[in-house]
């Protein structure tokens, strides 16, 4: 699939506000797409239609929530900026396009841990090598190539 047509079925799922940061979407509206590597892009859109098969939510500001920072984190983010305060470096797969966490509604049935069991499952499917964090309430996934279909880190 090219990115267009990656883009244009995600959109069945996603909003793009959904995957970006309220800074990066009022900045850039429907051009943020470019910020989100193709490799995460494909990710989701295989996890949603035939890895997990439930909706993901991501950033819900979009629908009335509060959750801003699951998605792409720009510079101005608190996450983000309080690390540069601090001089500390920040180099997560949420500030460079290529991951972002989501939980799952109740009425799914899908839990972040049967999420994980999951993707291990069925990681023939994924079109990239992936990590996912162990051991949190929420997906942590993003397309850091660590050498095997899925690997697992701590945050």
């Amino acid at each position: 699939m090219t990115r267009n047509e990656i883009i244009e079925n995600i959109r069945m799922y996603f909003r793009i506000e959904e995957l970006v940061c309220p800074h990066t979407f009022n900045k850039f509206g429907e051009l943020s797409w470019r910020f989100l590597s193709t490799e995460y892009l494909h990710t989701l859109l295989i996890l949603r239609t035939e890895v997990l098969g439930v909706p993901m939510i991501i950033n819900d500001y979009v629908f009335g929530g509060n959750i801003t920072q699951r998605g792409l984190r720009c510079n101005i983010c608190p996450l983000v900026k309080s690390k540069t305060l601090n001089n500390q470096i920040y180099l997560s797969a949420h500030c460079l396009g290529e991951g972002g966490d989501s939980v799952f509604s109740v009425n799914t049935g899908m839990t972040a841990a049967k999420a994980r069991n999951l993707i291990r499952k069925k990681q023939h499917l994924l079109p990239y090598n992936v990590r996912i964090e162990k051991n949190v309430s929420w997906l942590h996934i993003d397309c850091f190539d660590m050498g095997v279909k899925v690997s697992e880190f701590i945050g």
